[in-house]
């Protein structure tokens, strides 16, 4: 047997030690876990289902709002990608010869997370089509089959009494632009008010504290919206500051009361249309009676696009109100928002088994206590990438970094803006979060699955945002350069 010589060990030694440094995997979210953050990543080959790069593949970290695509994943094989859910209109009596409906107003949906303002006006719109012009009754707003649901998370909790953003609406069985009031905040005159309305140029109705005033198109931008919950009143908008001419604002503020707020808004519409309803709004956990006749209805987005709106804005609303459908169809009836939530854990112990399921508590990640890992992650993308059906409404819903709405993600060269389609998520409490996951296309038209969770550590709380993305952009870029 041929000995080799000191210098050729000495060679091939420094060979292996070399190649081993220049492919080590995800280098610089190594480095970021040595500073004391958690990480988990894998990127597998989706041609031979080989993994390329791994970095503690088994460790389940809190995902944030990349839950959204075990979300989406399970809604795709619930149903179609053309799916739509119904809202409903429907009287509890005839309308009489002259205009005059003597009963009430029942509006109900199958679980429709994107029925808006606009839609609101098509119902109106039919309901005064049929001859309706005065309601004697009450709109009552059912949530039936999910009826009243608890606030789950301390953001929804919380905005039960304050929101000064959106995503935080309280879930609903039903609402309108995703529990949100929509509003419209259009400076005119200079020196003048603002004027302040619903969107879609209807009245808003809850009271409005404040004015907004209107400043030269030169003047800054110090304009605030809130929303307050006051006893006895409800919701309230309290507004403040400055908006130049030339800069008409449309804004998002949570609803304490999703059902209820629907509810004032049809009646408002009804107003302009010339539909008088003399009763008050009320929700209802029961669902329209049998006898009620059906006298206007909408559809919703057909659920590809539901998704695209879900991934790309990152949604909650939509996610949550998808997850009680998901568990209300894989259950055979409708419970609340922790059963939906197992229906998701089982989807991914069928698409990448594990010991224990994938503990899940929600579909939009809004709850700290999810977690999965990363390994997790590409599996179950791997699953979806090889479903025909499936793939092209995942893959269609997705951000490709050069057209995402985050500018965080509009940095990087080509290959990082051009051949990522991704989902993100973010979260501050109890630990920083930072996850990004989806695919990514390979030089020869090929296609790999991805996942990158960096959670804060007990020795690096919160980590920024920008040295996670710095660390996960340049590792992705490396193995793109690559591949």
């Amino acid at each position: 047997m041929p000995v080799l010589s000191l210098t050729r060990l000495l060679s091939a030694a420094l060979l292996f030690v070399t190649t081993t440094l220049a492919h080590a995997d995800f280098p610089a979210l190594g480095a970021l876990e040595a500073s004391g953050a958690r990480v988990t990543a894998v990127v597998v080959d989706l041609e031979t289902g080989k993994p390329l790069e791994r970095r503690n593949a088994d460790l389940r970290l809190a995902p944030a709002s990349v839950t959204k695509l075990v979300t989406a994943a399970a809604a795709l094989e619930t149903w179609p990608a053309d799916k739509v859910f119904l809202t409903r209109v429907s009287a509890t009596s005839g309308i009489g010869a002259n205009g005059v409906l003597d009963g009430d107003l029942i509006l109900h949906t199958e679980g429709d997370s994107t029925l808006d303002h606009s839609a609101l006006w098509s119902l109106a719109a039919q309901i005064r089509a049929v001859g309706v012009r005065r309601v004697t009754g009450e709109i009552k707003v059912s949530t039936a089959p999910f009826g009243p649901l608890g606030c789950e998370t301390k953001d929804r909790c919380d905005a039960l009494e304050k929101s000064s953003t959106a995503y935080n609406a309280p879930l609903a069985a039903i609402g309108a632009d995703y529990g949100n009031w929509c509003i419209d905040i259009k400076p005119v005159t200079a020196g003048s008010p603002a004027t302040i309305t619903g969107c879609g140029g209807m009245a808003l109705p809850i009271p409005i504290e404040g004015t907004v005033n209107t400043v030269a198109g030169n003047g800054r931008m110090t304009y605030w919206a809130d929303r307050f919950t006051v006893a006895g009143q409800g919701d309230v908008l309290r507004v403040g500051g400055n908006l130049p001419q030339g800069s008409p604002q449309s804004l998002y503020r949570a609803m304490s009361n999703p059902p209820l707020g629907l509810g004032l808004l049809l009646r408002e519409t009804l107003k302009v249309v010339g539909v008088e309803v003399i009763g008050n709004i009320r929700v209802i956990a029961t669902p329209a009676p049998g006898s009620s006749i059906e006298i206007a209805r909408v559809d919703g987005l057909l659920l590809k696009e539901q998704l695209g709106r879900m991934l790309r804005f990152s949604n909650n609303y939509i996610a949550d109100l998808l997850t009680l459908n998901i568990g209300a169809a894989a259950n055979g009836k409708a419970g609340p928002l922790s059963d939906g939530a197992r229906a998701l854990s089982s989807y991914m112990q069928r698409v990448a088994p594990q010991v224990l399921p994938a503990p899940l508590f929600s579909g939009s990640g809004l709850t700290p206590e999810n977690r999965l890992s990363a390994g997790e992650l590409t599996a179950m993308l791997a699953s979806v990438y090889r479903d025909p059906v499936r793939f092209p409404a995942l893959y269609g819903g997705m951000v490709v970094p050069r057209q995402a709405p985050f500018a965080f993600l509009r940095q990087g060269n080509k290959d990082w803006m051009e051949r990522v389609a991704l989902k993100t998520g973010t979260m501050n409490d109890p630990v920083s979060v930072c996850g990004v996951a989806g695919y990514l296309r390979k030089k020869d038209g090929g296609w790999m699955s991805f996942a990158i969770l960096v959670n804060g550590g007990t020795g690096f709380k919160h980590v920024p945002l920008y040295k996670s993305m710095e660390a996960i952009r340049k590792d992705i870029e490396s193995i793109l350069e690559r591949n």
